[in-house]
């Protein structure tokens, strides 16, 4: 990515670039095209707002964007497309915005980023757009109920069908509104470090104030987002950023001081330095991943938190290493899935998953779980997690599991909040108010 200028709407077009046209993840290219750019506060929030709202509302943006440009959207330049979804987006959400200002600064930007010619494209279809935005009306009626919906709440309609046939119409509204909410802010408490209460105080002395997480005694909640390079600069040996739900693995997984444990989808560390958190930093945790990059992302995470009893490994999930077998008292399979109970974090994933590949993960997932398997030592455990809500992922591949391989039984567990035992726990947004995410754990007999 070029260096980013001291405007906002340009370094907000810098970023979407990455994200609509190379495939980046839109917190990753956020974080990385606002680190030591020169710009204010105030501009650094416009952009952060410019960047999540036209990711989030593309679908419906290019709904807008077809009722006034002369020709099908898929066949204009793809930079003149992301910034007129840049320029929809603040006329259509963003009323302290002008309209002269959205449209005239989107022309500066196609001037300069395409060429002469696609600035009277984007000066035209803007413009058409301001004078007639009011008069587009989403389809009404029942035959078009799920198109509405997923206009409204910017979701793609196969994903809103799909929620409506499993969850009913509610239901499937409220989880597309959860999605669209601005996303809770937590973060895990190294604990090795310090506990909960004291590293509360601690960021509150710096006027960071936060609450604690219902769903895991080592999360807190932040009630007002600081600087995120200033809580990183303060506090990076003592927090590690993680969701909630995600906290729930070491938890569940419980490993103990001194025992062998395998992460066999580690990146970036999240949960790998929390089983080294639960251990003391004791024993010895076996992280595997698919990429050098993603490993070296591993062992810096543990580096910063302090923790030595991690080892990287450059290994395939799918591939059995014999003289791991029977050896590990605890492994855990975080499995590649399709991600669709995350979407609150990550609003670019609404618009690049199909329906279509849904089917490619529970093969691969069986596979990663069963070669896990071997490694469980008789006695020791296996949690199996996703962050998904497809039954064909989750609890499908728990009920293939236990069919195939009698050698393991389904072990109960609290749930975190009630402390009621069970033997699978599905977290839905709509209903749980966190995201969505999928647990349950085996033991290998004796």
């Amino acid at each position: 990515m070029r260096k980013i200028g001291k405007n906002p709407r340009e370094a907000a077009l810098q970023i979407l670039e990455q994200i609509f046209l190379k495939g980046a993840y839109a917190n990753l290219a956020l974080a990385q095209g606002l680190r030591g750019a020169p710009l204010s506060p105030l501009d650094r929030s416009l952009t952060t707002e410019l960047v999540y709202g036209t990711v989030k509302t593309m679908g419906t943006l290019d709904w807008y964007l077809s009722k006034v440009v002369n020709r099908p959207l898929r066949k204009l330049d793809p930079l003149v497309l992301v910034i007129l979804r840049l320029g929809a987006y603040q006329l259509l959400y963003l009323d302290r915005i002008p309209v002269s200002a959205a449209c005239n600064e989107s022309v500066k930007l196609a001037k300069k980023w395409v060429h002469e010619g696609a600035a009277g494209l984007v000066n035209g279809a803007l413009r058409q757009l301001a004078r007639t935005r009011k008069q587009w009306k989403f389809p009404q009626g029942p035959d078009h109920e799920l198109e509405r919906i997923a206009l409204e709440y910017y979701h793609p309609e196969w994903l809103v069908r799909r929620w409506k046939f499993r969850y009913g119409l509610e239901d499937a509204v409220k989880l597309c509104a959860y999605d669209n909410a601005r996303p809770t802010f937590s973060f895990r408490v190294n604990t090795l470090k310090m506990n909960r209460e004291a590293l509360q105080t601690s960021l509150a002395a710096q006027g960071i104030e936060t609450h604690l997480s219902r769903w895991s005694p080592d999360g807190l909640i932040c009630d007002s987002l600081p600087s995120l390079e200033t809580l990183v600069d303060r506090f990076g040996e003592d927090i590690y950023i993680q969701d909630e739900s995600s906290m729930l693995d070491a938890a569940v997984l419980d490993p103990q001081p001194g025992e062998r444990v395998m992460d066999l989808c580690s990146a970036p560390g999240g949960k790998t330095t929390h089983l080294a958190q639960k251990m003391e930093d004791r024993g010895e945790i076996l992280a595997l991943d698919l990429y050098d990059h993603k490993l070296a992302l591993v062992r810096e995470n543990a580096r910063r938190l302090g923790i030595h009893c991690i080892q990287t490994e450059k290994r395939d999930g799918t591939t059995f290493v014999p003289e791991w077998e029977n050896t590990a008292d605890r492994v855990l399979v975080d499995a590649p899935c399709s991600g669709l109970g995350v979407l609150n974090r990550r609003a670019e994933a609404r618009w690049t998953k199909e329906e279509r590949t849904l089917s490619q993960f529970p093969p691969l997932q069986k596979k990663i779980l069963e070669n896990g398997a071997r490694y469980v030592k008789p006695g020791g455990r296996l949690l199996y997690s996703t962050c998904t809500l497809e039954q064909d992922e989750n609890t499908r591949v728990r009920k293939w599991f236990l069919e195939n391989h009698p050698d393991f039984v389904s072990v109960p567990f609290a749930h975190p909040l009630t402390g009621e035992k069970v033997e699978e726990l599905q977290l839905l947004p709509q209903r749980d108010g966190i995201n969505g995410f999928y647990l349950c754990l085996f033991e290998k007999r004796k």
